[in-house]
C-alpha cells in the first residue's frame, strides 16, 4: 500500500541552482558533486564539513562519472570531457553527436563501467535528442527521437535498464546484457504518468532494486518496486526536485538536486527552496556509482 511521508530531511547548501541536476557521490573521497547545468557550474560538497566549492564551466555540464581517484568523466553539450579531480583541468575526451544545436541531460553508470547519457535540444524541441551508450570511447546510438531524456538508472545486476523522455512522461524499462549494458529486447512502458501534471525526472535503484525518482512539479521523491508498484511519497520542501543520488560512508543517505528554472518570480518568492540541494531524511540501502572504464 502506498504510504505519503512527509518532510523530515535537511537542506545540504542554501545554494540555489537554476538547473540543479546530475548529483553522484565520489567514493574514494565521499565529495558530493552535482550540476548547475544552465549556470555552467559544478558543485562539490563535503558532507562531513559542509564547505561547498563552485567550479566555473567552459561548456553546459550534467553528468559526472567518476573514473579513479584521479579523474573524472563530465558529459557536456561540448563532448565528453576529462577531468583532473585534484586541480580541476579538463581534457577533451569524446563526442557525443554533432548536433551544436544539443545538449546533454540526464545520464548514469551501468555496472559494467558504460555511461548512458541523454541529448536533447536547448529548446526541448520534440524528437531532437537521444540516449547514448558510451564504452570507452565508442559512443552508440541506443534510442533516438527522445526530447528529454531523464531517469536514467539500472538494477543492481545491470539487467534492467530503466529510461524516461519527460516528454512523454513514462519510465521505460528494458532488459540489458549485464556485461555490457547494451539493450537485449525493445523498451516497454513501466510506469505510466503521462495523466498527471508532474514528471518523472531523475532516479537512481537501490540494492534491493527499488528505483528512487524525483517528481519534477510534483514536489516529491517516489519509491516504485522492481514490479513497478508505487511504496511511498515523500513529500519535499520545493516543487522541482530533479534527481537523487546515493552518498555518505555507507551510501545510506539519499541527495537530492532541485531547480527553479521555468519559475516566474511570484511562484520563486513561494518555493523559497527551489534550487537547493538537499537531504531526503530517510535511510536507504544504497550503493556506489560504478566506475567508468576508459
Amino acid at each position: 500500500m502506498t504510504q505519503t511521508e512527509s518532510f523530515k530531511g535537511k537542506v545540504l547548501t542554501a545554494e540555489q541552482m537554476l538547473l540543479g541536476e546530475g548529483p553522484a557521490c565520489d567514493p574514494f573521497t565521499g565529495s558530493l558533486y552535482w550540476f548547475d547545468i544552465l549556470g555552467k557550474t559544478l558543485c562539490e560538497l563535503d558532507p562531513e564539513g559542509g564547505h561547498l566549492t563552485q567550479h566555473a564551466l567552459p561548456f553546459l555540464g550534467s553528468v559526472l562519472a567518476v573514473i579513479d581517484d584521479k579523474r573524472q568523466l563530465i558529459a557536456s553539450d561540448k563532448g565528453l570531457f576529462l577531468r583532473d579531480s585534484a586541480t580541476g583541468t579538463l581534457s577533451p575526451y569524446a563526442a557525443i553527436e554533432d548536433k551544436p544545436q544539443n545538449r546533454s541531460n540526464d545520464g548514469r553508470m551501468h555496472p559494467s563501467g558504460a555511461l548512458w547519457i541523454g541529448t536533447m535540444s536547448r529548446t526541448a524541441e520534440t524528437g531532437a535528442g537521444a540516449i547514448y551508450h558510451v564504452a570507452g570511447t565508442t559512443v552508440t546510438k541506443l534510442f533516438e527521437g527522445v526530447s528529454i531524456p531523464n531517469g536514467i538508472c539500472f538494477s543492481p545486476d545491470g539487467s534492467v535498464g530503466y529510461f524516461n523522455d519527460s516528454k512523454v512522461n513514462h519510465m521505460m524499462r528494458v532488459d540489458l546484457d549485464p556485461q555490457t549494458g547494451l539493450p537485449v529486447s525493445t523498451p516497454t512502458v513501466f510506469i505510466d504518468q503521462s495523466a498527471r501534471q508532474s514528471v518523472i525526472d531523475g532516479s537512481v535503484v537501490d540494492l534491493d532494486g527499488t528505483i528512487w525518482n524525483a517528481n519534477w512539479d510534483g514536489g516529491a521523491v517516489d519509491r516504485y518496486a522492481p514490479d513497478g508498484r508505487h511504496i511511498e511519497r515523500y513529500t519535499v520542501p520545493m516543487r522541482r526536485p530533479t534527481c537523487p543520488a546515493f552518498y555518505g560512508k555507507a551510501f545510506d543517505r539519499l541527495a537530492v538536486t532541485s531547480c527553479w528554472e521555468g519559475l516566474t518570480d511570484e511562484e520563486r518568492a513561494v518555493d523559497a527552496l527551489a534550487g537547493v540541494t538537499f537531504d531526503l531524511g530517510v535511510t536507504v540501502r544504497g550503493k556506489p556509482e560504478p566506475l567508468f572504464k576508459l
